[in-house]
């Protein structure tokens, strides 16, 4: 099974996604930072265009907050595409709740969660876990906030039967306190695979904070990082089995 980690960066180039999810042809595709919404917004693709361009029958949303656009409203959120049935989805929240008509002037835009699906693949059951995480303006390094959100990732994965693959841009470098937490029961494949840096020549930022982490239950067949821009931040692809 192949899996698409991308912050899609609210899919500002377009359709530039189209082309990396045309060439590398995932069977899940994770995603952060994607706008749904019932009419077209112009500015940004909302990911119901999206699956208008793709052939990926499932899907599951889990926005953050909605807020006024024009004459309508639309949401944010976190996204999990899938050509393989999706069971059991579920939203858990890092930090704060979802927002109805927020306004970046008067709230805490650093409302997050996670997304958890469960796919068989070949007769097995993966958990499939899709987070963004909280941001910190001056640094990569965490806090309070990010140190709570990767406790409860993996108090939640505790729970869990079964293989786990949890996917995100966390807003963590690699070496951050937060970090370790996940590198203690996970294989953290960015970190494994000697990953300098997840982003791109659209952004000045250099550091790595786009993960695929996987338990020691699944095998590696391939880990790569896409060179195709479709976001400021590169996608991350594995072939796991």
């Amino acid at each position: 099974m192949k899996i698409l980690q991308l912050n899609a960066w609210s899919n500002r180039l377009d359709l530039r996604v189209v082309k990396l999810i045309s060439e590398e042809n995932p069977d899940v595709i994770c995603l952060q930072e994607m706008f749904s919404s019932p009419y077209e917004l112009g500015f940004f693709i909302s990911f119901e265009e999206l699956m208008e361009q793709i052939e990926y029958p499932y899907h599951y949303y889990s926005p953050l907050y909605s807020m006024a656009f024009m004459s309508g409203q639309v949401k944010y959120g976190n996204l999990i595409l899938s050509k393989l049935p999706l069971e059991n989805p579920s939203t858990v929240f890092t930090n704060l709740q979802y927002l109805d008509n927020f306004d970046f002037n008067l709230q805490d835009y650093n409302v997050r969660n996670f997304q958890h699906v469960i796919v068989e693949s070949n007769g097995k059951k993966i958990n499939i876990i899709n987070h963004h995480g909280y941001h910190i303006h001056e640094h990569k390094q965490g806090d309070e906030h990010t140190m709570k959100a990767t406790h409860q990732i993996k108090d939640f994965i505790d729970t869990l039967e079964g293989p786990v693959v949890l996917t995100g841009d966390f807003n963590l470098a690699p070496t951050s306190p937060s970090m370790q937490v996940l590198d203690e029961s996970l294989r953290n494949l960015s970190t494994e695979y000697s990953l300098e840096t997840t982003r791109n020549d659209l952004t000045s930022k250099s550091e790595v904070c786009d993960y695929i982490f996987v338990s020691n239950d699944l095998t590696v067949n391939d880990f790569h990082m896409s060179d195709i821009e479709a976001s400021d931040h590169n996608g991350l692809i594995a072939d796991i089995s």
